[in-house]
C-alpha cells in the first residue's frame, strides 16, 4: 500500500540537511517486514526545546533495532547500522543548542510502539529538523 510513498524524500530537505543521509536510510528500512520490536517512541509534537533529547531517544532505540537485527540477521541490518552511525555522527558534530530542560521526558517515559509507528515518528521528527 505504501510503495509509491516509500521512495519519497523531499528534495529541498535532502539538499542541505545534516540528517539527509539518515532520512534516506530510514526510507530504506521502513518497509522491512522482519523487524518486530516494541520501541519507546517520542512524540512528534514535543516542545522545540526538547528536540535534541527527542532525537537522541530515537537514535538510542535504533541501537535496540540493530541488536535485534544482528540476532535475527534482518535483511536491512546494514541500513539500520547506517542510520545509527550517521545519526550519532550528526549528534556529535552538531551539538544542538538546546539545554535539556527538566520538563523534557526521558526516553523510557514515552509509549512503546511497533516498528512501523516508530519509523514514521522518527521520519517526522527528522523532517522537522530539515526545514
Amino acid at each position: 500500500v505504501f510503495f509509491c510513498s516509500s521512495a519519497y524524500v523531499p528534495k529541498t530537505a535532502a539538499g542541505h540537511c545534516k540528517w539527509a543521509e539518515v532520512l534516506k536510510d530510514l526510507e530504506q528500512i521502513k518497509t522491512s517486514k522482519d523487524i518486530d520490536v516494541s520501541l519507546y517512541t517520542a512524540n512528534t509534537d514535543e516542545d522545540v526545546k526538547c528536540q535534541e533529547p527527542v532525537i537522541r531517544c530515537f537514535f538510542l532505540e535504533m541501537k535496540v533495532i540493530l541488536q535485534e537485527c544482528r540476532i535475527k540477521n534482518c535483511s536491512k541490518t546494514q541500513d539500520v547500522l547506517n542510520v545509527w552511525k550517521n545519526g550519532n555522527a550528526s549528534l556529535e558534530n552538531n551539538k544542538l543548542n538546546s539545554t535539556t530542560s527538566a520538563k523534557c521526558k526521558e526516553c523510557e517515559e514515552y509509549d512503546e510502539k511497533n516498528f512501523t509507528e516508530f519509523i514514521q515518528s522518527f521520519v517526522k521528527v527528522i523532517q522537522k529538523e530539515c526545514k
